[in-house]
């Protein structure tokens, strides 16, 4: 390799470390791409080795961030934020904990079922995984260790349902995917719904399925209210709000009456009306509302901001030409080569979060998919299925850190690490099945747009 290639790679080991030390993601990115322009200079000014980097490279990173504060796409972010803030502090998932898990009493595992349909809600509606996480673990953990359930099956459970935001629309990170490529947000998400609910689906079968095989992790309740016409109509009452706000940001994404952006602010307003009308919007709410908004976009902005100088460095040592090259060399043909670039995210999803990843990992990887010829809004969304898995595999996994945060005592760490791994399973097999058959994430777009 030649000595940009060293370099590049010398990159992006030094961002693995940096990351691993503890530091700000932004601080590390930004400070990565700093150090090694330096050292570029230093090769070519005093040994005479073109590195192509020089300092003009931070008024280039200058226009980048211009262009990214002038992104309208981007504005969706705080928009879809604050919506998941908002239904949160309006009490909806706690309400529908408390009649869905009436609704499922007499059934072995019902309190478990409970939890992951709440939390097909809350992804639907939120998209914050640190969010879902812990509401799920302060409603669900309590009563299902107090119904005698597996601190393991229990700590499981919440870990992985609280993670489906990350996929099911409006998710975050679609967003954010979606702009690093280039590519329409509403394909994304309409790519994504199938494969979300997919996943969704194997874990309520799971969660009905293990306890039947094995009674021990989930006791048949002793005592269980009857179903009658009263609990379903209060169930209905609980979820037709938040699914009508749901229907209102998604349903005009998809049929073309609203961008994105434009859904966004639909959402949040409806989610500022929904939580007035449930009287639970005051001032000190409003308050922590717009301020952790304001915390959570300036952290994702700031990593926008260092990813964009990493990357513009990088590629000029020539890193994503060496990646390119390395990838295409690989003698395993199309499907092999996104085959190891699966393997290669699941593998630094145990060290890395999504955030470093999507903005570094993906962008670099897209194009060789694209000359590969396979569709991208597939690949992508196979990505985002392979990056869910980095929230619940340690030692870096976040869901298993928000859990414990908040989880009694019965709930420890082997527990944690016990508990996810058949859903960590379960993930492998949603992205095997989204392989196999992609229509799985381009049926649902191509149809929509009449392609």
């Amino acid at each position: 390799m030649s000595i940009r290639e060293w370099l590049a790679v010398a990159m992006f080991a030094a961002f693995i470390l940096g990351i691993l030390t503890g530091f700000p993601v932004a601080w590390v990115l930004g400070g990565v791409a700093i150090v090694f322009t330096a050292i570029a200079i230093i090769v070519e000014r005093d040994f005479g080795i073109y590195t192509g980097v020089d300092w003009s490279y931070a008024s280039l990173v200058a226009d980048r961030i211009w262009d990214l504060m002038d992104n309208w796409v981007l504005v969706a972010l705080p928009m879809f934020i604050c919506m998941g803030l908002l239904l949160d502090r309006a009490g909806i998932a706690a309400d529908l904990m408390r009649d869905v898990s009436r609704l499922f009493g007499r059934m072995r595992g019902g309190l478990a079922v409970t939890v992951a349909l709440i939390g097909v809600v809350l992804a639907a509606s939120t998209g914050i995984i640190g969010a879902s996480v812990v509401l799920l673990a302060l409603l669900g953990l309590p009563p299902m260790l107090e119904a005698r359930y597996s601190p393991s099956f229990a700590a499981g459970t919440v870990c992985a349902v609280g993670t489906l935001g990350i996929l099911i629309p409006p998710s975050i990170m679609l967003v954010l995917m979606a702009d690093r490529l280039a590519i329409s947000v509403g394909d994304l998400f309409l790519g994504a719904v199938i494969p979300g609910l997919l996943l969704a689906s194997l874990y309520i079968a799971f969660l009905v399925i293990w306890p039947a095989l094995r009674p021990e992790v989930a006791p048949a309740p002793e005592e269980a209210e009857a179903v009658d016409l009263s609990l379903v109509l209060s169930v209905f009452r609980d979820i037709v709000p938040a699914a009508t706000l749901i229907f209102a940001v998604l349903g005009s994404i998809f049929f073309g009456i609203a961008t994105p952006t434009e859904a966004s602010g639909v959402g949040a307003f409806g989610a500022l009306l929904l939580a007035a009308w449930r009287r639970r919007l005051d001032r000190a709410v409003l308050r922590d509302v717009l301020r952790e908004t304001s915390l959570t976009t300036g952290y994702l902005f700031g990593i926008f901001v260092g990813a964009s100088a990493f990357a513009l460095v990088l590629r000029g040592l020539g890193g994503d030409e060496l990646i390119a090259s390395a990838l295409l060399g690989l003698p395993f043909g199309p499907s092999g080569v996104v085959l190891s670039i699966l393997l290669v995210t699941f593998l630094l999803g145990f060290f890395l979060d999504w955030i470093e990843i999507t903005f570094i990992i993906l962008p670099l990887v897209a194009p060789v998919v694209v000359d590969l010829g396979f569709d991208l809004v597939w690949f992508t969304v196979l990505f985002a299925v392979c990056l869910q898995t980095s929230f619940l595999t340690p030692p870096v996994g976040f869901a298993l850190f928000y859990v414990k945060g908040v989880a009694p005592p019965e709930i420890d760490v082997r527990a944690l690490y016990i508990g996810i791994l058949p859903f960590v399973g379960l993930q492998l097999v949603g992205l095997a099945l989204i392989f196999l058959w992609p229509e799985l994430a381009t049926w649902l777009p191509n149809t929509a747009y009449d392609r």
